[in-house]
């Protein structure tokens, strides 16, 4: 029985990635600012399924909530056999019109808050020869779309370089980069649903997404584009131009 740590577990892909974790027998420890909303996913997920849930209530913005989610990746007396780093949020696409301390904090959590926590777990994870890192990347990290691209496509990056390292140690890590999908992600970004602008077709079913994301994290795949559609938008990221890219990467928020 394995033991998965999720990030921004309370809502969306982190609780997808829960909920499907704990139905095939892994124990969890579930990770995000909301402590209630952590005690309920909780309580209904070992009731369910019969696995032990640890609940790790951590503010990720901050340095003390980092430090607490790495001390626990760094337990040698309760193993964690998958770290998967979900937490996260976006902002509007015009750059000079945010808040740059805002701006800063959304790139805390996208890329130093991933890199603290997956160090933490390769340091475990390396002594014991075995274990997995997931990085919850996005489609946006082929394409030029402001902070939140930049952001994940550094993830993408760090991703295929840690897979090469250190996959033949038995330690893989996956970035997964589904594109739009149906959570609570643009809600709290304050646009109600239909109001992203963005076609039906490119929407994608959260299930769907973690079960390809799971299955390409177990086969220790370094990209995991968890939809056909997709898979052929980003083919054609790599021959269209910049310019070109970057207007398609004006679509929705």
């Amino acid at each position: 029985m394995a033991t998965a740590l999720i990030t921004g577990a309370s809502a969306g892909l982190g609780a997808e990635f829960a909920r499907q974790l704990a139905a095939r027998g892994d124990d969890l420890v579930l990770v995000a600012r909301s402590a209630e909303a952590l005690e309920r996913l909780a309580a209904e997920l070992a009731a369910a399924h019969g696995v032990r849930v640890e609940v790790l209530p951590a503010d990720l913005t901050d340095s003390r909530g980092i430090a607490r989610v790495a001390g626990r990746l760094a337990s040698s007396a309760a193993p964690i056999d998958l770290l998967v780093n979900n937490a996260g949020y976006g902002l509007g696409l015009d750059f000079e019109a945010n808040d740059v301390e805002t701006e800063a904090a959304h790139l805390r959590i996208h890329v130093e808050t991933p890199i603290r926590l997956s160090h933490a777990a390769y340091r475990a994870m390396l002594a014991r020869s075995g274990g997995r890192v997931a990085n919850v990347a996005s489609v946006a990290g082929f394409i030029p779309r402001g902070t939140y691209g930049a952001a994940k496509a550094f993830l993408i990056s760090f991703s295929r370089w840690a897979n090469a390292v250190y996959g033949s140690c038995g330690v893989t890590t996956t970035a997964v980069c589904p594109g739009f999908t149906h959570t609570t992600f643009h809600e709290r970004m304050g646009l109600p649903p239909g109001q992203e602008g963005v076609p039906p077709w490119m929407w994608l079913d959260a299930g769907e997404v973690v079960r390809v994301a799971l299955r390409d994290i177990d086969r220790g795949r370094a990209v995991s584009v968890p939809s056909l559609r997709y898979k052929v938008l980003v083919a054609l990221t790599r021959v269209v131009p910049a310019r070109l890219a970057a207007r398609v990467g004006t679509r929705g928020r």
